[in-house]
Order: C-alpha cells, then sequence, then structure tokens
C-alpha cells in the first residue's frame, strides 16, 4: 500500500563505496529520515540504491550519496525518480 506523496528513487553509487561501510550508512540515514527500501553492493563495485518516501527526505538521502561515509570516494551518482510501490516495510541490505 503505498502513502500519498511518497516517491521513490533508484541510485548508483560509483566510486570507493564498498568495504568503507557505505551500506550501513545508507541504512542508518534512511532509517531516520523513516525511508523504506534496500541497499546493495553490486559486482560492478558500485551501490544500489531503492528508496522510498517523502520527496524531501529522498533528496536528504541523495545529499548524503554524494558524499557517503567519511571513508569512501563518490565519484558519481546516478538517480532515477520512479512511482513508488510501497512494496517495503523497512530498510535493509539486499543481496
Amino acid at each position: 500500500m503505498t502513502k500519498e506523496g511518497n516517491q521513490r528513487i533508484h541510485a548508483i553509487v560509483e566510486g570507493l563505496v564498498q568495504g568503507v561501510g557505505f551500506r550501513y550508512s545508507v541504512i542508518e540515514i534512511s532509517n531516520r529520515l523513516h525511508l523504506t527500501g534496500w541497499v546493495r553492493n553490486t559486482v560492478n563495485g558500485h551501490v544500489e540504491v531503492v528508496a522510498e518516501g517523502p520527496r524531501t527526505n529522498l533528496e536528504n538521502l541523495i545529499s548524503f550519496l554524494k558524499i557517503g561515509p567519511r571513508s569512501a570516494q563518490v565519484n558519481d551518482v546516478k538517480i532515477e525518480w520512479l512511482t513508488t510501490t510501497g512494496e517495503f516495510n523497512n530498510f535493509n541490505v539486499h543481496f
């Protein structure tokens, strides 16, 4: 069930983003922002994020994705805005 006014993003984060706590930092900030969805490492060394929630909260998440945790080095973030599905109950690591 979707919440009215919510939106969805699909993000690919490129750079030095694996092995630096990136996924767990995304979970922490997403929980603080009351977002739902998932984060995972990709086989090509990127981090992929799907998140749903209010647009302002998603924009705050995107701002974080562009910087990442202290030990990360983000080179690029590709964002796609999508229609929300309401399929998630929480935010976690997706394998």
